[in-house]
């Protein structure tokens, strides 16, 4: 047995997987926002920036290979880590004194089931065209696919619901990540990691405010 595979067995070694790819995954996250925002600026800038991605060809080829990839470790290595976890402990405690905790450390799990749910339908909404609640798609026409599918109350209803998982995720996420490859200590009290707050409140607005924008009629 390698010295590789004995760390990754260790939980030290799943949570330093977990924290490389939550790190790319918040990467990911930030310039992925910043490109839709562009649909407040008109159907031109919004689809020059697609055509400029496209245009790319092997190299958006990688990266979303690395981002799969980044996926399917963390889940992999979340999923290992609570039955290490439980196999440790399979007997609950008999008095348990709660930790200083935030509701975003309370919900990991069950929103990161939501994320993973989310990242399927997105890919099969807006990459692939698979998924059409509107009936519209047209692959050269991404800003049109924003607006034909956010007026649609049910469709911008599940993307902001996915975008509060997304944003508690990342709260209590971009805070673990460095702390889990020793980068910083275990803070006592956890409201004030304001770093992570403000990516979280920054990303949550930014992908929130697109598709409530589209519903509401501010953009059209």
């Amino acid at each position: 047995m390698n010295r590789a595979t004995r760390f990754y067995q260790a939980a030290i070694g799943k949570k330093a997987v977990m924290g490389i790819t939550g790190l790319i995954g918040i990467g990911f996250v930030i310039g992925h926002m910043a490109g839709n925002l562009l649909v407040f600026r008109g159907p031109d800038a919004m689809n020059a920036y697609a055509h400029f991605l496209k245009s790319t060809g092997e190299l958006l080829w990688i990266v979303r290979l690395v981002l799969i990839t980044a996926v399917v470790l963390h889940v992999i290595a979340a999923w290992q880590l609570t039955l290490q976890n439980r196999a440790a402990r399979p007997v609950g405690y008999v008095d348990r004194k709660p930790q200083v905790t935030t509701f975003a450390s309370k919900t990991m799990r069950w929103g990161g089931v939501i994320l993973l749910l989310f990242i399927v339908l997105h890919i099969l909404h807006f990459t692939t065209g698979t998924l059409r609640p509107s009936g519209f798609f047209d692959e050269a026409d991404v800003y049109g696919n924003v607006i034909a599918s956010f007026r649609i109350w049910w469709v911008t209803l599940f993307y902001v619901i996915a975008m509060i998982a997304l944003g508690l995720h990342l709260y209590h996420g971009a805070w673990s990540s460095v702390r889990s490859l020793g980068y910083a200590q275990p803070s006592k009290d956890p409201l004030h990691r304001r770093i992570a707050l403000g990516i979280a409140v920054v990303v949550w607005l930014g992908f929130t405010a697109i598709p409530v924008a589209v519903f509401a009629g501010l953009i059209a």
